[in-house]
């Protein structure tokens, strides 16, 4: 009986061998190998790194109604009312570096930002903020470009597509500036970009940056004059570095044939212009925008790095016509300072002041009022606003990739938020405290 199924399966296991044999294709296994080897997705190809950190907290101001807290010089989401937890940003950057080398070259980097923060670098508007406008389920395109490295001189590198603003010390990434909370001065910077931006390094000590691009915080052209234009902003940067390399000095200008989407204020703030003084459409906006920064940090040698210092500048202006509210003519300024101490590895003391100040509403959004009777609709500062900043930030680096912060901060100034009653306006003083956990990866 064995012998028998032993012999039957040897049968079908040599018409099964044959049946097989016929139907192969010509290809070799070689082939097919090499068929694999040009087919494919890679997962880990050389070079290219995936980074990033998830960022939530808790913050809690003292002042406002409800779910509005109407502090109007702070970035969206710092100006959640009462307490309220935040998941700020979970992002996620995909990057090929440029080597050192000077060749030519290219590469690219992808930065995507999910949280609440997303939710206002789309649409930073301040005025009207309430806990409810905070979405965590946001997507926000940071960055996408191609960076590009032409073998001339020391290497002139190109990005092309969109990356971030040239402006300003802080960045949008929470975690890497010195504090949690965004300053005044970084809630009145362009954001970014979409473009072309060079950059050159001439030596150690010298290098600078010239591009061209549609304008600030705009996939698309920063023109609003009526004829429909083409605009376009230049842009333009030269940093200094001390021989030692404890000391940075950074200058960057932006000009903008248009007027330039600013998305701190609401798109019919009328108080950009003084012959305003009611909320009326703008219109069309025939103006250009001009944008001086400077910033710079050092860190004393003598404090073996435990100690840095630091400083930001703004003066910005737009002048042109709107056909509804006549001449604009509106000029911004401001200063800040920071310091940090490094007490051990695992804390750290942070210290940011600030100052913005303007002719009028256009670059703050802070609709204040200078006189409004009871009941009735408050009116603009046909002239100046003055908001001041003063922010504590301890720091805990307890376990690796793990940062702890918690903060305190002091908002006051023209018209910095509503009252309860919603009819008037409050200089403050306005109160935040708020905590912060990021693992970084």
């Amino acid at each position: 009986m064995i012998k028998n199924i032993t012999a039957i399966l040897g049968v079908l296991a040599a018409v099964t061998s044959l049946s097989l044999a016929d139907s192969a294709p010509e290809a070799s296994a070689q082939d097919t190998k090499k068929m694999v080897q040009n087919n494919f997705v890679e997962t880990a190809q050389k070079g290219i790194k995936l980074s990033g950190y998830v960022d939530a907290g808790y913050a809690y101001n003292f002042t406002g109604q409800g779910n509005q807290s109407n502090v109007g010089a702070r970035f969206g989401s710092d100006t959640a009312q009462r307490g309220d937890f935040n998941l700020y940003a979970v992002k996620i950057a995909l990057e090929k570096a440029l080597t050192s080398e000077n060749k030519a070259q290219a590469g690219f980097r992808t930065d995507v930002m999910i949280g609440e923060d997303a939710s206002y670098f789309i649409n930073r508007t301040a005025q009207g903020v309430s806990n409810t406008n905070n979405n965590s389920n946001s997507l926000f395109l940071e960055q996408a470009y191609v960076s590009i490295r032409a073998p001339v001189g020391n290497g002139w590198d190109f990005k092309v597509g969109k990356f971030a603003s040239i402006l300003g010390y802080e960045v949008m990434e929470r975690p890497a500036n010195m504090n949690t909370t965004f300053g005044l001065l970084f809630n009145v910077m362009p954001l970014y970009y979409t473009g072309v931006l060079s950059s050159y390094k001439f030596d150690d000590y010298l290098d600078g940056k010239l591009g061209v691009v549609n304008g600030s915080n705009s996939d698309n052209n920063t023109t609003t004059n009526p004829d429909g234009g083409d605009g376009c902003a230049v842009l333009a940067a030269l940093n200094v570095t001390a021989p030692g390399g404890n000391a940075n000095w950074s200058n960057n200008f932006q000009y903008s044939s248009g007027n330039d989407n600013n998305t701190s204020v609401s798109s019919t703030d009328t108080s950009m212009s003084t012959q305003a003084a009611s909320s009326t459409n703008l219109g069309d906006v025939s103006a250009y925008t001009l944008i001086y920064n400077t910033w710079g940090n050092w860190a004393p040698k003598f404090a073996d790095d435990k100690l840095l210092f630091a400083f930001n500048a703004l003066l910005g202006n737009t002048s042109g016509s709107s056909s509804t509210v006549g001449n604009i003519n509106s000029t911004w300024y401001g200063a800040g300072a920071y310091a940090k101490y490094q007490f051990n590895d695992w804390f750290s003391l942070c210290s940011r002041g600030e100052y913005l100040g303007s002719n009028n509403s256009l670059a703050t959004g802070n609709n204040g009022a200078a006189s409004t009777p009871s009941g009735t609709t408050p009116t603009t500062y046909a002239t100046g606003e003055s908001n001041w900043e003063y922010t504590i930030t301890a720091g805990f680096n307890v376990i690796d990739n793990l940062l702890i912060r918690a903060e305190y901060r002091l908002d006051w100034g023209s018209s910095i938020y509503n009252n309860a009653n919603a009819t008037t306006n409050s200089d403050g003083p306005a109160h935040y405290a708020g905590a912060e956990v990021v693992y970084s990866f």
